[in-house]
């Protein structure tokens, strides 16, 4: 397969190509939790620039559970259909696809923003992130049951507001993925022990959602390979999840891996592995890819137009996931698509002081500014300091806020 080819998801809906935009938080909303024109212009941005499906950065189900401060957030109650419409219509007279990621943040909800995080089971987040996050409060059955139906109703108004599909965040230790891990989900009932009980959660959402947004609309999932924590998500319980959820009906399938308590995500070394090549977690599709009927995709780490197309002649992904590179440069879809050997200017962001690099994530608010400026019709600035990130960050969001960022 290459770049270019169009595919159907077991939906029926097509995707032009085979490049997609991974999730990246914009941290722009506008008070109180709508999406202002920013979002349009950017994803425009990225679909002139020949990307065909962009992912959206996480929106909120839940308003009293934030990630950041400036979330989107979809919730009964909240009347922000006009502006998701408009943000919709980025897509309009092309045939590429935004689809909007939703999520729950669980424990990983900052303690600027959320006195009294939830989570599967009352386990603190490990030093030194148990200093920015307050120790969860374990919920109750009737607030699961409440949760699935907010991702649902969610589901529901993404599909009533004009895109073309939703996805599921159920990486990078969120709520989804809290359930998912045998460290952070120590539930006795029915939602907790087994693999098949901590994929229970996951997979009423996925039901619900389904049972509201019908058989032809795009429902996919964001999942870890695996956490790369002792007694978290493991790639075998990964691969079992991604069969069940394939056999399931879900769409599409897009692979991750890590937290942050092990940011492995943003390109951190991945311990005891065998990764040799460009792509983070490429070794892990392959198992997962023998077991799953819907598509993969893969992101993390691909950088040069020659190992893309190597990696899709393989024949292991469907997909080829692109975050940072389409930051950096918004066309590198089309350049892949001509066929050029494209190479992106992606790299290890440091101040050069080990303590600002532990404060702030640099990876993240760095990236973050670059989508701002492509929201305000600017080009992006792959020269911009990373001084000049963090001041950016501190005057759009505050500094609580760049703290804790999220991917």
């Amino acid at each position: 397969m290459n770049v270019n080819e169009k595919f159907k998801l077991p939906c029926g809906a097509s995707l032009p190509n085979r490049i997609g935009k991974s999730a990246m938080s914009e941290n722009m909303a506008k008070p109180v939790f709508y999406p202002g024109r920013e979002f349009y212009q950017a994803y425009k941005t990225w679909i002139d620039g020949g990307t065909g499906l962009c992912i959206s950065g996480n929106v909120m189900i839940d308003s009293n559970h934030l990630g950041e401060a400036n979330n989107v957030v979809i919730e009964k109650g909240l009347d922000n259909f006009s502006e998701l419409k408009s943000w919709s219509k980025a897509s309009a007279d092309s045939d590429s696809h935004i689809w909007i990621q939703l999520n729950h943040p669980g424990k990983q909800s900052p303690k600027f923003l959320n006195p009294n995080p939830v989570a599967p089971s009352q386990i603190k987040l490990a030093p030194p992130l148990d200093n920015m996050f307050n120790e969860p409060r374990e919920l109750t059955e009737d607030e699961i049951l409440d949760t699935i139906d907010r991702y649902a109703y969610a589901a529901k108004v993404v599909k009533d507001c004009g895109f073309q599909g939703v996805q599921i965040h159920g990486a990078h230790g969120y709520l989804v993925s809290q359930f998912l891990s045998g460290t952070h989900n120590q539930r006795t009932d029915k939602w907790g022990g087994s693999i098949e009980n901590r994929m229970r959660f996951v997979g009423e959402v996925y039901k619900k959602m389904r049972e509201l947004v019908g058989d032809s609309f795009p429902i996919g999932i964001k999942m870890n390979s695996a956490d790369f924590k002792k007694g978290g998500f493991t790639h075998e319980e990964a691969v079992f999840v991604a069969k069940s959820l394939s056999d399931l009906g879900i769409d599409l399938i897009e692979i991750s891996g890590g937290s942050y308590e092990i940011p492995v995500m943003t390109g951190a070394p991945i311990k005891d592995s065998t990764q040799k090549r460009e792509a983070y977690f490429l070794e892990y599709a392959t198992d997962i890819k023998k077991v799953i009927k819907c598509p993969l995709m893969v992101t993390g780490g691909f950088r040069t137009g020659k190992f893309i197309h190597e990696a899709l002649l393989e024949g292991n992904l469907d997909m080829i996931g692109l975050g940072r590179a389409l930051c950096l440069n918004p066309s590198f879809s089309n350049q892949l698509l001509a066929g050029e050997n494209v190479e992106s200017e992606v790299q290890r962001l440091t101040s050069g002081f080990k303590i600002i690099d532990a404060i702030f994530p640099l990876e993240i608010i760095w990236y973050t500014m670059q989508i701002h400026l492509m929201g305000a019709g600017k080009s992006p600035n792959p020269k911009a300091g990373v001084y000049g990130a963090i001041f950016h960050s501190a005057m759009e969001i505050g500094i609580q806020s760049i703290k804790r960022v999220r991917s």
